[in-house]
């Protein structure tokens, strides 16, 4: 349910959060494990650039992924992320229990996913978001597509959105021109 460009515009301006899946969305879905349990997952430099630029810019981030990971939570941390829930695979109540801790509107809430994991969580949100490589029935309810895969841009790629229409974008860019 793709939206034309000045719904998708005024959805994205009323974002306060941007909530993220990891698997599949901040990376390319590839967990390599190895015989000493140590678990190795690749992340978009790009992508965590952005995440502290909505910081930045006075978003919200979270990360709402189905199953739990150090990996994930180094990331995370590195990233300045506080809000990182992990483990529950239905990610439903979870989600309902952020936005009244927060004190948020679905509306207000930018979430992307790529499988059908997250569609309880995607068909809720103001802004539904899907990497290219999302599973169909992902893409199929998704008020916007990326043009990038998951763990390789798709992530900057919303951000960039969502900071464009909000205003905050030259901005930013003139600051990184200082």
């Amino acid at each position: 349910m793709p939206l034309t460009a000045e719904a998708l515009d005024e959805r994205a301006r009323r974002v306060r959060l941007l909530l993220f899946d990891v698997d599949g969305v901040l990376t390319d879905g590839l967990v390599h494990i190895s015989g000493h349990e140590a678990e190795f997952k690749s992340f978009s430099i790009r992508d965590g650039a952005a995440l502290v630029w909505a910081r930045q810019c006075g978003l919200t981030v979270g990360l709402l992924s189905g199953r739990p990971s150090d990996a994930t939570t180094r990331r995370g941390e590195e990233l300045g992320i506080d809000l990182i829930i992990q483990g529950p695979p239905k990610k439903l109540q979870p989600f309902t229990a952020l936005l009244a801790d927060l004190n948020l509107h679905p509306s207000e809430v930018a979430y992307m996913g790529d499988d059908l994991a997250d569609l309880p969580v995607l068909t809720r949100v103001g802004l539904a978001a899907a990497p290219a490589d999302a599973a169909p029935a992902v893409l199929a309810r998704a008020h916007w597509v990326s043009t990038r895969p998951g763990g390789r841009g798709a992530v900057r790629e919303l951000i960039e959105l969502v900071l464009r229409a909000r205003g905050d974008w030259d901005a930013l860019v003139a600051r990184h021109l200082d």
